[in-house]
């Protein structure tokens, strides 16, 4: 199992980008979670088969239909202990 922890810059706050990443991660499989920072990003850890965490993160990069997302970090992190995709 793969895991990446990603920190999503641009509009992702107040745009249903949450929700929406939870939709896409329990569609694809993928555990982890996801939340808002205090400086308008969205941060989230994702974890499964790596076919579907790459699903994600290309998905990740256009969001829903308001979001505006102009840069995603991206790095290694070991897989959380829930298993599910939840909203923090």
């Amino acid at each position: 199992m793969n895991a990446r922890h990603l920190r999503v810059e641009g509009r992702v706050q107040g745009v249903g980008y949450r929700d929406w990443m939870v939709q896409e991660a329990t569609r694809l499989g993928l555990s982890g979670w996801v939340r808002n920072l205090p400086d308008g990003s969205v941060e989230a850890v994702v974890a499964g088969p790596e076919p579907a965490v790459q699903a994600l993160l290309t998905a990740c990069r256009r969001g829903p239909t308001l979001a505006r997302v102009d840069r995603i970090e991206e790095s290694f992190v070991e897989p959380p202990d829930m298993p599910g995709f939840h909203r923090r």
